[in-house]
């Protein structure tokens, strides 16, 4: 059978060459899934994530590229772990979203979409912005008005045009359900493309680690692409039967903002009730993500778990692996801080190969770092 978009609740199906963003009964949207790609699929002439094209669900013809992809993956020793720490900031938008929405916009394109609405905090709505510039494609980013202004500067340098929205991160979302009536939204929390640019990840530490699962890989997660994406990829590799172990997946969440450790820990695949408050973790500060429960299973089917870090563990996780040379955003220093409290408690062990997603830069956070070394916590949260 043909690949094709599922509806994972119901088992609705829909065929890909039409564009859509949701089911008819607005529910989010997975592609069916693909029997993966061994080492000679590899396109070794591309120094990009477009080497794994050949995993993709359909052929895309004349992809939007800048060369995102192929990103640093740096060992490091910390305490007793010699961690490796992939380094997400080398793409073209200084995150790691450029790799789900190169796929997205180039599949849009080729289906003739030529305006798009995304909504986002930063770093996803910078993404979407510098690609629809590449690809003349047109673009409206919905962002919260509490969003970093650099964030909002980058997607307005690109070209796009940005509505700021009052009120929390689901507000932009309700309005952009509501414009989605008259131009295509491009999600990259509803948008199934998007989930297959970002398993390029899990694809390219395959291919960091001679060709080997990692026996950890631990990422911060506001919605969860990330974790999706290295789920989709590794699935695939076992498919193909290429690896014979998936690696445990580590969610690693503020405890200002975590929706998903709530759920996971509790055991279940609804929403949990739990506080919600103002973290430095912006990027993750989603309070209701979209595909929580697949999320959550894939953490389970990994044999991996959820944590939840302190505001302040978060900031002192930047400054340790600051002075490694490495500079994440807060965003990113939520799976360090994440890693070491794992590590602590005997869930991630030395003698294990672990890769820690650092998601985007620093530089995006400079204002907020700068903060940390003149004032004290509560003056950032």
């Amino acid at each position: 059978m043909k690949p094709h978009y599922v509806e994972p609740l119901s088992g609705t199906t829909y065929r890909l060459d039409t564009p859509r963003w949701c089911s008819d009964d607005r529910r989010p949207l997975l592609i069916s899934p693909l029997a993966g790609i061994s080492r000679d699929d590899i396109d070794r002439h591309l120094r990009s994530q477009w080497r794994y094209r050949a995993s993709l669900p359909v052929e895309i013809v004349s992809p939007i590229s800048m060369g995102e992809g192929c990103t640093p993956l740096i060992q490091k020793t910390w305490d007793d772990h010699r961690p490796y720490f992939k380094l997400e900031w080398f793409s073209p938008t200084s995150s790691f979203k450029d790799r789900g929405t190169t796929v997205m916009l180039s599949m849009l394109r080729q289906q003739g979409i030529a305006s798009v609405l995304e909504d986002s905090s930063g770093n996803g709505g910078a993404s979407v912005a510098a690609y629809g510039a590449a690809g003349s494609v047109r673009v409206k980013i919905l962002a919260p008005a509490y969003a970093s202004p650099a964030k909002i500067a980058q997607m307005r340098a690109y070209g796009a045009e940005v509505q700021l929205v009052d009120g929390p991160r689901q507000a932009c979302e309700d309005e952009a359900v509501r414009q989605s009536a008259n131009i295509f939204y491009a999600s990259h929390n509803w948008q199934p493309f998007f989930l297959e640019g970002t398993k390029s990840v899990g694809y390219e530490i395959w291919e960091d680690l001679n060709f080997q699962a990692p026996d950890n890989i631990v990422m911060p997660a506001g919605a969860g692409s990330n974790v999706l994406g290295c789920y989709l990829a590794f699935s695939e590799l076992m498919r193909a039967g290429q690896i014979h172990k998936m690696p445990k997946l580590f969610v690693c969440q503020p405890l200002n903002c975590s929706p998903i450790d709530a759920s996971f820990q509790a055991g279940v695949t609804t929403p949990v009730s739990r506080e919600i408050r103002k973290t430095v973790s912006e990027g993750t500060a989603i309070a209701h993500p979209l595909r929580l429960a697949q999320v959550v299973n894939a953490v389970r089917e990994t044999g991996g778990t959820t944590v939840a870090v302190e505001e302040e563990a978060i900031v002192e996780a930047l400054r340790r692996i600051a002075r490694l040379g490495l500079l994440p955003e807060l965003t990113s220093a939520t799976a360090v801080a994440g890693f070491d409290r794992l590590t602590q408690v005997g869930a991630i062990r030395a003698r294990e190969a672990t890769v820690v997603l650092l998601t985007g830069t620093g530089i995006k956070n400079a204002g907020a770092i700068a903060d940390m070394y003149s004032q004290t916590l509560d003056t950032l949260v």
